[in-house]
């Protein structure tokens, strides 16, 4: 009863409602046998921010603004909407229950706080584990205490995980190995019965607990032989043997996928004979005395590695085209994507919401036989194992909600206006989304993408090569702020798999977005999981606990964004038992030898 009554209370009085449990807004006070280690005090930013409230920051996901700590109730949403750039802590009964990213869920009855820039260093710097939280309404302020009370928690949290996951696997495979696992448990209850009894070192012998924990938990998820191990790279290897060592350094962290940038920012890796035929730039300036692309298939190959061509479709970089005379929007200004308030613009439109970038047409059939003829190319002279198309869409624009709203939405073109209105006698640009023809004004749109992948998925599919897509999960968002239609694509079955990033630390975000894809793709699609904790700089467990989640769902395998993050401590860690074949029982041996000597007699 009291969840309705919060309900209708949220719906009556308006967003802003801060729907949390009231101990978050009761004082703590510590105990004379509790030792405080630290208490931190921040201002806050706002509470279920809107875009009437917070106009400033109505442009940033969440609506979370530069250097702003922001709280989060069930009052705002499922989720925070947050990008990257921030860190968070979820709140439940006024202790911090897990550390995330980005777009968290918000717990109900909780809170999740947010924090961007100066408030994302205090997040850093202030909470754990186990820390509690209190939130004074009065002055607008948030106190983070953590004491030896944290310590414990944390680590209990962290030991009853570890037997979660385990247990998991032990009913999944009658063979499981849990030796060593048991080993770190044990070692870790032994830790945290020191801690409680040793008042004065609880710190470091709950650290400890913690440490042996997470060793543990990086060994409970088994090996998978047919799973995909990807990573994302942005090539910066000048020489063959640069190259060298990146594809060895992933063959020995158990990589069987590599997932290489070969067309980005408008520019290729390789020479093309395409770019050239274009009066394109020939080649990437930085890799003049290298084919890349050439030489990294020549040596993963040879480590049974495959390569997928990371292809950025849409999208030619964020430099102005007049810094590079034979750059595509230099040569090809009318190519460029344009917004309704610049429909009338001659010069190339950057987009504020996407890293000041330039975008290419889809609508212009021009721009969709350039980059086929370069995927074509591609494909004929290298051979690789897959195409991975992003910037399969249009550029990042809000939802229009009324007149005037659709000012920098995409596709007001020349090109598109114009066949817009040979088709329903109306140029778009005078379309509002009150308008009838402002739904088929969307479909052309997406059509427009969709008819590009399914071209593409022709080439491929003659060519025996694999085609992926990086996509948002969220089907809605895809659809009204990308035109990005991919339950078209796998319903017809055009794509062989999806490559979505999930831009989040926290494994029940990131379990919620795959189940999001798994909803609507079909079952021939297959799904890996992009998995942004490197890049956002999370914990070696919050991969771990992100992989065990895709496991539970049974999908195809999981790529990491990107190399340049995939630090050493990620590596040792996957190479504990997820990317590691572990060797062979002398009982396997034998039934692979009997196996072998039974097929033999068979042939004789």
């Amino acid at each position: 009863m009291k969840k309705i009554i919060l309900g209708l209370m949220c719906f009556l009085i308006g967003i802003n409602t801060v729907a949390v449990a009231e101990d978050v807004y009761s004082e703590y006070f510590p105990s004379k046998d509790v030792v405080l280690y630290s208490k931190a005090t921040r201002s806050i930013s706002a509470i279920d921010p809107n875009s009437t409230d917070n106009k400033k920051t109505s442009l940033f996901p969440g609506f979370r603004g530069s250097n702003q700590l922001v709280i989060y109730t069930n009052c705002f949403g499922k989720r925070t909407g947050t990008n990257e750039f921030g860190a968070e802590a979820i709140v439940k009964d006024n202790i911090v229950v897990a550390l995330s990213g980005a777009d968290s869920l918000i717990p109900e009855g909780g809170v999740v706080i947010s924090g961007h820039g100066s408030a994302k260093t205090w997040i850093n710097k202030n909470l754990i584990v186990g820390s509690r939280i209190y939130i004074n309404k009065d002055n607008n302020t948030i106190t983070a205490y953590t004491t030896s009370d944290s310590y414990i928690y944390g680590a209990k949290e962290c030991l009853k995980e570890v037997q979660d996951v385990m247990d998991y696997y032990i009913k999944e495979d009658k063979n499981y190995n849990k030796k060593k696992i048991e080993d770190c448990i044990k070692s870790s209850k032994n830790c945290i019965k020191k801690a409680e009894s040793h008042p004065s070192q609880v710190k470091e012998y709950s650290q400890l607990a913690i440490e042996y924990a997470n060793k543990a938990l990086s060994m409970a998820i088994p090996y998978k032989d047919s799973e995909l191990r990807g990573v994302w790279i942005r090539p910066t290897c000048k020489t063959k043997e640069d190259v060298v060592y990146v594809v060895s350094k992933l063959a020995d962290a158990g990589i069987n996928n590599i997932f290489l940038e070969t067309y980005y920012h408008g520019m290729t890796i390789f020479p093309s004979k395409t770019m050239v035929k274009y009066g394109f730039t020939e080649q990437n300036p930085t890799f003049d005395n290298l084919d890349v692309l050439k030489t990294f298939i020549e040596e993963a190959h040879k480590r049974n590695i495959k390569i997928n061509v990371w292809f950025e479709t849409f999208y030619v970089g964020n430099k102005r085209p007049e810094s590079n005379k034979t750059s595509i929007l230099a040569v090809c200004p009318s190519w460029s994507n344009l917004t309704k308030k610049n429909y009338e613009s001659e010069k190339p439109v950057q987009c504020s919401t996407e890293h000041n970038g330039y975008f290419l047409d889809p609508a212009n059939p021009e721009v969709q036989t350039f980059l086929l003829q370069l995927v074509c190319e591609i494909i004929y002279n290298y051979q690789p194992d897959g195409i991975n198309m992003d910037y399969i869409r249009y550029p990042q624009s809000s939802i229009p909600k009324g007149i005037g709203s659709d000012s920098n939405a995409w596709g007001y073109t020349l090109y598109a206006r114009n066949e817009f209105k040979s088709i329903y006698g109306i140029d778009p640009v005078s379309l509002t989304p009150c308008d009838n023809c402002w739904q088929a004004w969307k479909d052309y749109r997406r059509d427009k993408v969709t008819c590009f992948v399914r071209r593409i998925s022709k080439i491929c599919r003659s060519n025996k090569i694999n085609l992926t897509a990086v996509i948002f999960p969220n089907k809605y968002s895809a659809l009204e702020n990308k035109h990005q239609d991919w339950e078209i694509w796998t319903c017809n079955d055009y794509i062989d798999g999806f490559t979505p990033l999930f831009l989040t630390c926290d494994p029940y975000t990131a379990s919620d977005m795959m189940k999001g894809v798994l909803r609507y793709k079909n079952h021939k699609t297959k799904l890996y999981a992009g998995l942004f904790v490197t890049f956002m700089n999370g914990s070696e467990s919050d991969l771990i606990r992100q992989i065990h989640e895709a496991r539970k769902l049974k999908i195809d395998g999981f790529s990491i964004f990107d190399y340049a993050h995939f630090k050493e401590n990620y590596i040792t860690t996957l190479k504990e038992s997820i990317c590691t074949k572990p060797p062979q029982t002398n009982k396997k041996k034998k039934r692979i030898k009997k196996k072998r000597s039974k097929n033999m007699t068979t042939k004789k």
